[in-house]
């Protein structure tokens, strides 16, 4: 988006003109982000550790590795919001995050990070559990150049392989909903006949494994960071793929070496939510850490920057999506479903996680 701007300008201290070097379909969209807020020049250098905001919290204080607290600006040009002071905490762990809601230690989790433990929180009067959706599309992140995942018939073979409701069951206890490309069912411009191209069928996987040249399977590695649905998932994946010959030596890795090494595009498959939203663009640059390359897929993708009517930019959605299905890209799995679980006496927490924020904006006790 940013290539496309030719100005910006203030001229009023409550306007900001924003011109265009050519027509841009999502640029509205986009511009809801918040990566796309506006900040003052003078602490926009110190905003990364003490961030200066007009929004109705501000910065409380920051200890690394354990929590970020907020609290209320009684000088916000809005709403009053209920809660004085709000501190997020940092729990890794998914026994440590039962205990620390079980005696009260915290009041909210917006993503539950235990789902095995979802059924005895609903039997329980004291707490909320709010299932809601996500814009996480989560994939069996493959790459594309290496040998031999470049080959199109092996990653054919490993979509025909995946048994997207055995993941769901067995590493979300059912929290999931199954997809055939990247993009997020609830939204209406998916096309959800994608799930049927490349049906589960082992047989089919074997005869096309053979066909590339495998005919007795291969070794690869699978780097799975630390979220349950990768843990977990990448287990379940691990076992169905044995199935078929691909034996999968699986690596689990922090979030600081999954950047360093998957998103750097160095790996052979990884499983990963994308949590952002309408990020099928993604797949039109070759650069990305799957290093996917079609032209076919570019120039739709140019097409749909280019177009702002919404059902024509759902038809162009509706292509890219049966492309990248087509060409087997990633694995399809699931979207990530969002699964909150808070004190009973807490209202006014997102059902649904449009974009990757937790608003406490609405957020207040009841007695």
């Amino acid at each position: 988006m940013e290539s496309a701007i030719t100005s910006v300008e203030a001229p009023d201290p409550t306007t900001v003109t924003v011109k265009l070097k050519q027509p841009q379909g999502g640029f509205l969209f986009n511009m809801g982000w918040g990566d796309a807020v506006i900040v003052a020049p003078e602490s926009a250098d110190k905003n990364m550790e003490n961030p200066v905001g007009t929004g109705p919290f501000k910065f409380g204080d920051w200890s690394k590795g354990s929590s970020v607290s907020i609290v209320r600006n009684d000088d916000y040009w809005g709403k009053k919001v209920a809660l004085s002071k709000a501190t997020f905490r940092i729990i890794p762990d998914a026994s440590a995050a039962i205990a620390s809601l079980q005696s009260g230690d915290v009041d909210a989790f917006p993503n539950f990070p235990a789902p095995e433990a979802i059924p005895a929180f609903q039997s329980n009067p004291d707490f909320a559990v709010v299932i809601g959706s996500t814009e996480g599309e989560t994939i069996l992140s493959t790459n594309n150049t290496r040998p031999p995942f470049d080959n199109l018939k092996v990653r054919q073979a490993i979509a025909h392989t995946i048994d997207r409701k055995a993941i769901i069951d067995g590493a979300m206890f059912g929290l999931g909903t199954p997809i055939g490309t990247h993009f997020a069912p609830h939204h209406p411009a998916y096309v959800a006949d994608t799930i049927n191209t490349y049906p589960h069928d082992i047989a089919k996987a074997k005869e096309l494994l053979k066909e590339a040249g495998f005919p007795e399977g291969f070794k690869a590695t699978l780097q799975l960071p630390p979220p349950t649905y990768a843990r977990r998932g990448g287990e379940i994946i691990a076992s169905q793929l044995r199935e078929i010959g691909i034996d999968l030596e699986i690596i689990p890795v922090e979030w600081k070496q999954w950047l360093a090494g998957p998103f750097k595009g160095d790996f052979d498959l990884t499983i990963v939510s994308h949590t952002e939203p309408m990020d099928i663009g993604i797949y039109a640059n070759p650069d990305y850490y799957f290093h996917y390359n079609s032209k076919e897929f570019q120039d739709t993708f140019a097409k749909l920057n280019a177009t702002v009517d919404e059902q024509e930019r759902y038809k162009l959605m509706g292509d890219l999506q049966r492309i990248i299905a087509r060409d087997a890209v990633n694995g399809y799995l699931f979207e990530l479903a969002k699964a909150g679980v808070w004190n009973a006496k807490l209202q006014g927490l997102w059902e649904n996680s449009p974009i990757q924020a937790n608003d406490l904006t609405e957020v207040s006790w009841k007695e």
